[in-house]
């Protein structure tokens, strides 16, 4: 699973040059077999000389010994002249476990930025949303979210 997502986030950053205007796109899975499922989530924008990207993967597994519950996510950005910014911030406590990634480029009017927002409760339940926008000024915003529960 983690894989799969992995290569549609470089699928996306490959099929938006600049040169082609501007795009967003996202893209999510999940999965469960016996007891343990995952979740992932990723998506990426770009306009002009922009581009950011992110992702979030969530796991839990319950066995005979205990559960447990692992989450990564990560993100990007970039740009020809401008400014850059991307963080992660990873959040736990009794009851879930929580990573939130943004990345956003921007130079002048055109910008991109995308955000991934992953959860991990500990009973089990699992979510993780992105949404990716990019704009290059004189047109609509390109936007694309995706939410997997």
């Amino acid at each position: 699973m983690k894989v799969s997502v992995l290569v549609a986030v470089a699928s996306l950053v490959a099929l938006s040059p600049a040169a082609w205007g501007q795009s967003a796109g996202t893209v999510g899975t999940k999965a469960s077999s016996g007891g343990s499922s995952t979740v992932g989530t990723a998506g990426s924008a770009a306009a002009g000389g922009t581009s950011a990207s992110t992702v979030g993967l969530g796991a839990h597994s319950t066995g005979t010994k205990g559960n447990s519950s692992s989450i990564a996510s990560g993100g990007s950005a970039a740009a020809d002249h401008g400014r850059v910014r991307s963080g992660t911030r990873v959040h736990e406590n009794r009851q879930m476990l929580q990573a939130r990634s943004r990345a956003t480029a921007q130079d002048g009017g055109t910008w991109s930025k995308s955000a991934t927002n992953t959860r991990v409760m500990h009973n089990g339940d699992l979510s993780s949303r992105t949404r990716s926008m990019a704009h290059e000024p004189g047109g609509k915003p390109a936007m694309s979210k995706t939410r997997m529960k």
